[in-house]
């Protein structure tokens, strides 16, 4: 992780579960991280905890359902960070809508969170990169046991079919890269996902 230190890495839903751990640890790592997520409040007192450590977190309030919050983020942070070396796509919505009288607007929460959202802050990550000379950047995506196969667990099929288009578009990105002679690197891993206690009820584990 030594390269890494004084970078910038940007870290969607920060203010929680895996987005938090992964924007702590590499705070401790000596990365420059800015957490984004709807939770100004949160993110800030995660960032005071942290002023002891070798890097720095710097807290970003945006709805990633909100392509014009996403293009603010990124516009804030090429204007005070100057580049973007590591985008962590953590966020993601898990609601219970299956297919038959499942809630439209569930569904399109579950693809603007998922995969719309991934999909930009990719592209603006990406552009960054490559307009700073950054050829040795990462884009990782946090995906689910339900982006591989199919979802037993009932209601939880727009959420998996969200996932199935992040592997997707993992493979995707990483075809495009190669075509662009870029060293650009991306990532997908594959947090677990179990049963919770109550019957018919699940859980993304944290």
């Amino acid at each position: 992780m030594e390269r890494w230190a004084g970078r910038v890495a940007v870290v969607t839903g920060a203010s929680s579960g895996i987005g938090e751990a992964i924007a702590v640890q590499l705070v401790k790592k000596g990365m420059v991280v800015v957490g984004v997520a709807r939770r100004l409040e949160v993110l800030q007192k995660l960032s005071e905890t942290l002023q002891s450590e070798p890097g720095k977190l710097y807290p970003l309030t945006a709805d990633l359902t909100s392509e014009e919050d996403i293009l603010s983020a990124f516009k804030w942070i090429e204007s005070n960070l100057g580049r973007v070396d590591v985008m962590v796509n953590n966020a993601g919505i898990a609601l219970k809508a299956g297919l038959v009288d499942g809630r439209t607007s569930y569904w399109r929460l579950i693809l603007d969170t998922n995969v719309l959202a991934l999909s930009i802050c990719t592209r603006e990550a990406v552009r960054v990169m490559r307009q700073r000379g950054v050829d040795d950047g990462h884009v990782i995506h946090i995906n689910s046991m339900y982006g591989h196969y199919a979802s037993t667990v009932a209601d939880n099929e727009m959420y998996a079919a969200s996932k199935h288009a992040v592997t997707a578009l993992t493979e995707g990105l990483r075809r495009e890269l190669v075509q662009l002679g870029s060293g650009i690197r991306v990532t997908v891993t594959t947090p677990l996902l179990t049963r919770a206690s109550a019957p018919g009820s699940w859980t993304r584990r944290c």
